[in-house]
């Protein structure tokens, strides 16, 4: 599978979600242009036969209005706001984070937890757990719950499309689907500290015998995410290599979001750790 690092852009959708963004940013780009276009042309034009050396250009220095340059003043950006707004009312609805995509297929459950500064993605469903790396099957939607340990952050997948921000005691639902098999950036995108540069993920798109064998093979295997590993998983550190673990407490999401096991304190002043400071270069 191609890891695609330099084509990860939202212009470039994997799945249903991020086609329709894409959809939405190209009609209102036409939209914009629409206006702007015309008025650069219009305003070159004017500079052009107004010059002094025309003579054809009538000079009206008495003239203060006309209805019909008013009509096109007020209505041509009156369509486009009304345009614009049409889009984003539309899409605001039908690309609900929330709301489940029509498939024939089960969503795919998987939790997600955004610590200080690395991802654990929970699967429910399999009792395995992974860091930094989340596999999904091809063509099945996955139904994400979203919550942050610390400090609120944001969970984005650019080419699946729908950037959702976590945060803590709170659960954040979203909705995604790869269209085709891959690894695909995900990244936090929201400044959380000395880490957050490296606080990236994969996400792969597998088929679902692929996915079936994947859960499998971590099952069972390598270490327990119960609340003494999470509590040492919590613990701040950067650029963290993927990682599974084989077997996990079925109530330790809903503990992070109820806050029955405390928060992180969040990026902290000084040197928390040896491996984290302050500042760059302290």
């Amino acid at each position: 599978m191609s890891l695609s690092g330099c084509d990860f852009g939202i212009l470039d959708p994997q799945g249903p979600i991020g086609a329709a963004e894409k959809m939405i940013l190209l009609n209102s780009l036409v939209i914009m242009l629409a206006i702007i276009v015309p008025t650069i042309a219009a305003t070159l034009w004017f500079a052009f036969w107004f010059r002094s050396g025309n003579t054809k250009a009538r000079y009206r220095p008495q003239w203060v209005f006309s209805g019909r340059i008013e009509l096109v003043i007020w209505s041509v950006p009156l369509l486009t706001i009304t345009f614009l707004g049409g889009i984003t009312w539309i899409g605001s609805h039908e690309l609900d984070p929330a709301q489940p995509l029509a498939s024939h297929n089960k969503p795919l459950e998987v939790q997600v937890v955004s610590l200080d500064w690395k991802w654990l993605f929970i699967y429910p469903e399999h009792g395995v757990a992974s860091v930094n790396q989340v596999v999904v099957p091809v063509a099945t939607p996955v139904h994400f719950s979203l919550t942050s340990a610390s400090v609120m952050n944001a969970f984005f997948v650019p080419q699946l499309g729908s950037m959702i921000y976590t945060m803590n005691g709170m659960t954040t639902q979203l909705y995604l689907q790869a269209d085709r098999p891959g690894d695909f950036y995900g990244r936090s995108t929201m400044f959380s500290g000395d880490g957050f540069p490296g606080m990236e993920f994969t996400l792969r798109a597998v088929s679902n015998d692929a996915f079936d064998d994947w859960a499998r093979g971590v099952s069972g295997t390598g270490q327990v995410l119960d609340p003494n590993s999470y509590a040492e998983l919590s613990k701040q550190s950067m650029d963290v290599k993927p990682v599974t673990y084989g077997a996990i407490d079925p109530h330790l999401f809903h503990a992070i979001v109820a806050q029955a096991i405390p928060p992180a304190p969040g990026p902290q002043g000084g040197h928390p750790t040896p491996d984290v400071s302050s500042r760059p270069g302290d």
